[in-house]
């Protein structure tokens, strides 16, 4: 049993259809421990809410919270228009989960998958034969041959993809769908979601990959330590930073240490540092030169070792809110499942 309770028992009022996921101060804790804390969402039905954070962040918690998997300890939330707390089974009956380590049968063929979970769904036969036809197409499956066994990383993530949607969810939860994978099973996988989005899926997906946040998400959630610190569409959150920056890799720690003070005047927001790289990014406006930043630099007797200037990237939005960039592992989210399940 859950140790504590939803402290705000109260639903939601019924939501319009243009919404298809809201929270308002969830949070979840264990022990003494937050893994998320005081999260507010409003997700637009048909849109892509990308959330970003590091392992542990608090990302894969949040989403079980979202999907009925772990109850909250504050806060409310609906999905679908339905309360997470007092309508769990309306929720799940609503949405499509795809997690971190794909669940397909190695033992069937990709049809015999799809028809295995329509049938749980339950469809008719012909029904599930339909409906995981047109899913293989989807996917670009419709010709893999032999089990499922045998098929490569990201043939199998697109197939545990077209599982969860098998019931056509209005929601759909997508939990580092793409860890692992190389570049050309990603880019298909990121198909197959904007698709799936201009049909009127609501997707959320977690990632750190920030390129692929970038391509997909509509609006972006930045997590640290179970709270929000940065919010917006990556347009937004890159103008937060400045549309432009300088990037500048140094010869020593001493020499990054003095880059803020040599160019303070220059930088339209506070430098970020990456101490174990030796880099420098320096967010300026459009009208100062690049020379300016050299001038600066040589003046404080700063060593260059390399400068360039380029657009910011969500990348350099993740580094200035969270000090660190994100590493992708195989085990992402896995402690946050570890604590619930050490309290559950």
């Amino acid at each position: 049993m859950y140790e504590t309770m939803v402290q705000n028992t109260k639903t939601l009022p019924v939501l319009e259809r243009r919404v298809g996921v809201v929270a308002e101060g969830l949070g979840k804790r264990f022990g003494e421990h937050w893994a998320v804390r005081n999260l507010d969402l409003e997700v637009s039905a048909g849109s892509v809410l990308g959330l970003l954070g590091h392992n542990g962040a608090g990302k894969t918690t949040a989403i079980r919270m979202l999907t009925t998997l772990s109850v909250p300890t504050e806060g409310r939330a609906a999905v679908a228009g339905f309360d997470i707390a007092s309508q769990s089974a309306e929720v799940r009956a609503s949405i499509g989960v795809a997690a971190q380590a794909a669940t397909v049968d190695d033992l069937l063929t990709a049809r015999a998958n799809l028809v295995m979970v329509g049938r749980l769904y339950g469809l008719r036969k012909g029904d599930a034969a339909a409906r995981a036809e047109h899913l293989l197409d989807l996917v670009d499956l419709a010709d893999a041959p032999g089990l499922t066994k045998t098929f490569s990383g990201g043939m199998r993530r697109r197939l545990d993809l077209a599982a969860s949607i098998v019931g056509a969810p209005s929601v759909l939860f997508l939990d580092e769908p793409t860890t692992g994978l190389d570049p050309l099973s990603r880019m298909q996988l990121w198909q197959v979601v904007r698709n799936l989005a201009d049909e009127g899926t609501t997707i959320v997906l977690t990632t750190q990959y920030l390129e692929e946040a970038d391509q997909l998400a509509d609006e972006i959630v930045v997590l640290d330590h179970g709270s929000v610190v940065a919010q917006g569409t990556p347009a937004q959150l890159k103008a937060r930073i400045g549309s432009e920056l300088v990037a500048v890799t140094v010869a020593s720690e001493a020499d990054l240490q003095r880059i803020d003070g040599a160019v303070r005047r220059l930088a339209s927001a506070p430098v970020t540092l990456t101490p174990e790289v030796l880099q420098a990014a320096i967010p300026v406006s459009s009208d100062v030169r690049l020379m300016d930043v050299v001038r600066a630099l040589d003046a404080d007797g700063v060593e260059v070792l390399e400068i360039e200037r380029r657009g910011a990237s969500l990348d350099d939005v993740f580094l200035s809110v969270t000090g660190s960039r994100p590493t992708p592992t195989a085990t992402d989210g896995d402690d946050d499942r570890d604590q619930e399940e050490a309290v559950a």
